[in-house]
């Protein structure tokens, strides 16, 4: 039986580490709950996998609120993108909030974890420190990058648009919360990364060196994830958790002043901080052809650029059974 969790569904207490033995543990006790196996089952709660502390990742607090059906919605807070989905082969969560570009390395290795819609574009910034006014100037400095990340792949993209390569600057490879921290320390004199450390450093005297969106992979970002199996066991639990999260979607996009002050009292921080990088990020969960188009371009350049052997096929990473494939008017 999976934890209960409170009205808002509220995440569970523990956050659930990276490692094998973690989410092993955490699998025996946290699972979706239907009334036995096989495609019939009524599927009655889904928990749900996101990143704590980041506003485009915050919408399955909200999925109880929206449920477009009667389905209940458990909320599991993890540390990184790859424990995410490795939590959804694991069965340790039914459905994530995650990172398309680690879904699609984990579909290099044929991992079966699907996009079933989009979640969130951009959320994503270039911040230098004062004196740094062009991407040549950081030659030999120290710059800030997240692993495994979109805004790793639009970095090397735009120094080769400047003439150099990652070989140019010192790459410092760091976790999402610590960006913020490493530039105001001087550890790093730019990075390319997630927000709200890109807003908290804006806050602080950084400025943008460079638009992150201007590539062939535009802003995505940010999807909603199942894992082949969850998807081939509960088809009509995903369609209505991908019903729910367009209708969640819908609302954010509306009601940003109803829900802001929620996401502030559940991450803790400055909301006017979290309204500027609310700003900076696109909530959609349509899977229309210009997005699917960026995935296969996303994997590509992954391929070049030699973070994955192969870009998998788009099937292998995109399931577009469930979401819209209607294009939204300002993606």
């Amino acid at each position: 039986m999976p934890l209960r969790s409170s009205a808002r569904s509220r995440a569970l207490a523990a956050r659930v580490g990276t490692t094998a033995a973690l989410v092993a543990l955490l699998g025996s006790t946290v699972a979706c709950t239907s009334t036995g196996g096989g495609d019939d089952d009524e599927v009655t709660t889904v928990t749900i996998g996101t990143l704590r502390g980041q506003p485009h990742f915050y919408a399955p607090f909200l999925y109880e609120d929206h449920a477009t059906g009667d389905i209940d919605y458990e909320v599991v807070t993890l540390d990184t993108a790859p424990a995410l989905n490795d939590a959804l082969l694991s069965g340790t969560v039914d459905m994530a909030v995650g990172s398309i570009t680690a879904t699609i390395a984990g579909a290099a290795q044929g991992r079966e974890v699907k996009v079933v819609a989009a979640a969130s574009d951009g959320g994503s910034g270039f911040v230098a420190t004062e004196g740094i006014d062009d991407i040549t100037d950081l030659e030999g400095r120290p710059v800030g990058y997240l692993e495994s990340s979109s805004q790793y792949v639009v970095l090397q993209l735009l120094l080769e648009e400047a003439g150099m390569t990652t070989d140019d600057v010192e790459l410092v490879s760091l976790s999402a919360p610590d960006f913020f921290n490493a530039f105001s320390t001087g550890q790093v004199d730019a990075f390319l990364a997630p927000e709200i450390g890109v807003s908290l450093a804006l806050g602080a005297g950084g400025t943008e060196l460079a638009s992150p969106y201007e590539t062939e992979i535009g802003r995505v970002n940010i999807g909603l994830l199942a894992s082949q199996e969850f998807i081939d066991e509960h088809p009509e639990a995903v369609q209505e958790v991908v019903d729910t999260h367009a209708a969640t979607t819908d609302y954010m996009v509306d009601n940003q002043d109803e829900w802001l002050p929620e996401l502030v009292e559940e991450y803790g921080g400055d909301e006017a901080v979290f309204a500027t990088a609310l700003d900076n990020f696109w909530l959609r969960s349509d899977l229309s052809p210009t997005y699917e188009e960026q995935i296969a371009n996303l994997a590509a350049q992954m391929e070049r650029l030699g973070m994955i052997e192969q870009a998998p096929a788009i099937d292998d990473v995109v399931d577009t059974s469930f979401a819209s494939r209607d294009e939204p008017e300002d993606a």
